[in-house]
């Protein structure tokens, strides 16, 4: 019998750990781990994608889906750096991810050898835990320290594994440890349940502000809401937890926002945060709030706190929900939701006539469709970008429904490696990528990885050949857009080419058609929706600032000689928020 390898050891403790596949790109430095796999007899899958940083996306997708431990791999070298974007995004959306990344013969470390990086200096900031293997006698607790690390923590732990010690023999043997995730209930202290009782039942107005910490806490926010008589607002990663059956619904704040949330938030006497570590400071009041949050080192950093409280969202609300009387006057919260419904009805009303006809397609109209065509439970990753924007406001929860992106980490690009992620973790789901031309040029390769592996993946590209955000950001700050725009170029006929089915849309009439034919039929299909550039909503409450930038912007162009292009955008920036 063979002996068992140290790369052997290594698989043995994931497929323990419940892991049920690799994703990377095979190389000479992993190829102990790359056969010790091959050898698993298919108890753990290789997943090739077309690079390593999409594979870590993919991982960090799935992590998201399931809850459990997921593992990419990199190669010594650049297979190492590549990990490192997708990685960020794993730490940043609390997925716990591990990655195996693969170093220089242990000879040759500290001699500048072909392809030597330091993998513990350069995931010395994305990873919770990074360690080197340096001798086969730390297997096979190196590696049961480091799922432990990635899944108690919910984040990124690498273990680097030089390949020469992947082929040598094991010296301890395997046993068996069952990693625990993160799943302990944090319950605030009584003395503060009782501060925060006496906060909300002094206060007038307040509104509550929910993020993905209020995951598994929707029936305690709906019931904290009609006792304060509270509006609702959200983040976009708290969307999907607490949009649906909402009656207190005011919508987002923030670059992305939408509806009455800012007046809302700015109009309380008291802001409750809860689960959330909303980042953009300036959409905040820099007073009059109390934080919730499991993790207490997310405690006031976003704006100066009256109360901090340490606690699950759910475990807290419950705590505090006898401590409270009833608010008798909902006044404000009836003015909040008659803003809300004002603000979108203004909108729908302004923009939407005739909207079935507009070319290029507007789209929003194309992102109103798709929600009302896909699947009740299907899983939406979404590019970085005016994507972002189409999601926030058209995507409709319902508590079944994932919105999975990058929306920490912001990179761009994300979509199609998530919804590979997402794919594989439940083959029969419904997986629809929203990407941007842009983020789909960026790892064009992976619509490859889609075809190899006949996933359940549905690419709609809004493809408006240009960077939508950056064309809005540079106007914000008074600058005429600049290498924005690019030549168009047929995404459909590469599909095509690699064996995807594909349609490409130019007439508003034929979206719904299309899309309902690609989401209909089985395996991996793209859809190309030739949108408006001009199409760039902004947020429900900008500034001064931001609108004399819009000016500026616009008698720039006007003098460069762009008359029409400007005249077509400040038309379209007139429109304010479409519904959500």
């Amino acid at each position: 019998m063979a002996a068992v390898k140290v790369a052997d050891q290594l698989v043995q403790v994931l497929i323990q750990s419940g892991v049920e596949r690799v994703y990377g790109v095979v190389g000479d430095s992993l190829n102990p781990f790359v056969d010790a796999i091959r050898r698993s007899d298919g108890a753990l899958q290789w997943v090739h994608v077309r690079n390593e940083e999409a594979g870590a996306f993919a991982a960090a997708a799935e992590a998201q889906i399931t809850g459990r431990l997921t593992v990419c791999a990199g190669s010594c070298g650049p297979g190492n750096t590549h990990l490192v974007q997708g990685l960020y995004d794993a730490q940043r959306s609390g997925a716990p991810v591990l990655a195996i990344a693969s170093h220089i013969p242990t000879g040759q470390i500290g001699t500048s050898f072909f392809q030597e990086t330091h993998p513990e200096q350069l995931f010395n900031e994305v990873a919770d835990w990074c360690e080197l293997l340096s001798q086969p006698e730390q297997m096979p607790r190196l590696a049961r320290i480091a799922a432990q690390r990635a899944l108690g923590g919910s984040t990124v732990a690498v273990l680097v594994l030089p390949g020469d010690l992947g082929e040598k023999p094991a010296p301890n043997p395997t046993g068996r440890t069952v990693p625990t995730p993160a799943c302990g209930t944090v319950t605030p202290a009584p003395d503060v349940v009782e501060k925060l009782a006496g906060a909300l039942n002094e206060a007038e107005k307040v509104t509550l502000f929910c993020g993905v910490g209020t995951r598994h806490a929707h029936s305690q926010v709906m019931r904290l809401a009609e006792t304060l008589k509270a509006p609702v607002g959200h983040t976009l990663r708290g969307k999907e937890w607490i949009q649906y059956e909402n009656p207190y619904d005011v919508g987002m704040i923030g670059l992305l926002g939408y509806g009455a949330c800012h007046d809302a938030v700015h109009g309380a006497d008291l802001l409750l945060m809860l689960g959330t570590d909303f980042p953009y400071d300036a959409f905040l009041p820099q007073a009059r709030t109390i934080q919730v949050d499991n993790d207490a080192r997310t405690m006031g950093r976003r704006t100066p706190l009256r109360l901090a409280v340490h606690g699950d969202v759910a475990a807290t609300l419950d705590a505090v929900q006898p401590l409270l009387a009833p608010a008798g006057d909902r006044s404000f919260l009836d003015t909040m939701l008659r803003k809300h419904e004002r603000a979108l009805t203004t909108a729908v009303d302004a923009y939407t006539r005739n909207v079935e006809h507009h070319t290029p397609i507007h789209p929003e109209y194309a992102a109103s469709l798709l929600d009302s065509i896909a699947a009740d439970d299907a899983v939406f990753t979404v590019d970085t970008g005016m994507n972002n924007v189409w999601a926030a406001r058209y995507l409709t929860p319902n508590g079944r429904r994932r919105v999975i992106g990058s929306f920490s980490h912001g990179s761009m690009a994300n979509a199609l490696p998530h919804a590979v992620g997402a794919a594989f973790a439940d083959r029969s789901r419904q997986v629809v990528s929203l990407s941007g031309d842009g983020g789909l040029a960026m790892l064009l390769g992976e619509l490859l990885t889609v075809k190899q592996h006949d996933l359940q993946v549905k690419t709609v590209v809004f493809n408006n050949a240009s960077l939508g955000m950056v064309r809005l950001e540079m106007m914000v700050d008074g600058l005429p857009a600049y290498e924005t725009d690019h030549a168009p170029v047929d995404y459909s006929a590469i599909a095509r080419g690699v064996g995807i089915p594909a349609w490409r849309v130019e007439q508003p009439s034929e979206v719904a058609g299309a899309l309902t034919d690609a989401l209909g039929r089985p395996g991996p299909a793209l859809v190309e929706l030739i949108t408006d550039p001009n199409a760039l909503s902004v947020p429900s409450h900008i500034t001064f600032g931001q609108v004399k930038g819009f000016a500026l912007a616009a008698g720039r162009t006007v003098l460069d000689g762009g008359v029409g292009t400007m005249l077509d955008l400040a038309r379209s920036n007139l429109r304010n928020i479409p519904r959500p």
